[in-house]
């Protein structure tokens, strides 16, 4: 499995996680907040802004009843339809150009999720570096097939997907000319609770499908994506608003500023950490050696003395030898005095092996 590219960012896990902010409907139908969130993110560091790009109309039907109403009491989006909550978190089409643009001025890639055909051409327009494909989406086989065929890089969440639906994605995409793909480790409920992530299906997804995985984390917090890292992710992506305070349709699930650099700064750390198959003392170690125990004198002997536990002790520093040959030293006597503080040789052992 090669290393792969969005735009000139290396993703893999030879690369640092690559971090996405998923901006959503957190602009609250503000264009002015929308760029404030491009530039917050921007300063704490995430790689890519993402947004969603459809309209109410290409999403459902201007109906609030039966299954066009929310109705569960545990959706942070009850009590109302699907069209009106679709008006409320869409980002006007117009926005798209200026908050890319503001995007690339910061140095940060930005893309979107396209819901339908005629936004996978509208991004196109903007000539659009990647595409994500959301959980809900991941059974529209033709809408992958779209997508694909534009030879982007392709991320596809696959909240609630079996294995089966997951391999008809993948045979999709693939069929349709991506050569580019990243699968995300998704829980689709707002939020989603830490019991119900299942990281250990990131290593498994990876084996099963050869592509690179990471994680669309709708936890609260960043301890999920840390330990996704720890398990092979090579991409997180985190819904992100300046304040919950502010509310809009995702903030209560949304990471604030000083969170995401925490993410960023905290799952980079977690691919450091990971290294290789290591042991012994790593260089930087080696410097430290001088603070394991050995065996030194520890009152003054003279020679032809029995060694016993009132004259040698295992202490610190390191310089004698080590403590596996105590029992060797208390059946022998010095070969020569030694002095209180001298770190323990073979040669002071009368008669020891050389």
């Amino acid at each position: 499995m090669s290393t792969l590219h969005i735009g000139t960012r290396a993703i893999g896990r030879d690369a640092p996680p690559f971090v996405i902010a998923e901006m959503s409907g957190n602009h609250n139908q503000s264009l002015d907040r929308a760029l404030a969130l491009v530039e917050a993110a921007a300063k704490a560091g995430a790689h890519a802004l993402k947004l969603q790009t459809y309209t109410p109309d290409t999403m459902t039907l201007d109906l609030d009843e039966g299954e066009f109403h929310i109705g569960d009491p545990d959706s942070p989006w009850t009590g109302t339809s699907l069209y009106r909550l679709y008006g409320e978190a869409h980002t006007p089409w117009e926005w798209h150009e200026p908050i890319f643009r503001r995007a690339a001025e910061l140095g940060m890639l930005a893309f979107s999720t396209p819901f339908d055909a005629t936004a996978v051409d509208f991004l196109e327009s903007l000539n659009v570096p990647a595409y994500k494909i959301a959980s809900f989406e991941n059974v529209d086989l033709p809408l992958i097939r779209r997508v694909a065929a534009t030879g982007k890089p392709l991320i596809v969440s696959t909240g609630m997907a079996s294995l089966a639906e997951i391999q008809e994605c993948v045979d999709a995409a693939r069929g349709a000319g991506c050569e580019q793909l990243i699968l995300l480790k998704c829980t689709s409920t707002y939020p989603a609770s830490p019991s119900n992530t299942n990281l250990r299906s990131i290593p498994h997804m990876r084996e099963l499908f050869g592509c690179e995985i990471g994680l669309s984390d709708h936890t609260l917090g960043v301890g999920a994506s840390v330990a996704a890292v720890a398990l092979g992710a090579s991409v997180i992506e985190k819904h992100f608003t300046l304040s919950r305070a502010d509310g809009g349709v995702d903030s209560t699930f949304s990471l604030e500023p000083d969170e995401l650099a925490a993410l960023v700064a905290e799952t980079e750390r977690a691919w450091q950490a990971l290294g290789g198959v290591s042991y012994g003392p790593t260089a930087a170690e080696r410097k430290s050696l001088v603070f394991r125990r050995s065996l030194y004198v520890v009152r003054d002997m003279a020679a032809g003395e029995a060694f016993s536990e009132a004259n040698v002790r295992a202490i610190r520093p390191g310089l004698g030898l080590p403590p596996k040959y105590l029992e060797q030293v208390l059946g022998s006597v010095a070969s020569e005095p030694l002095k209180r503080g001298q770190p323990l040789a073979l040669r002071h052992l009368r008669d020891a092996p050389r």
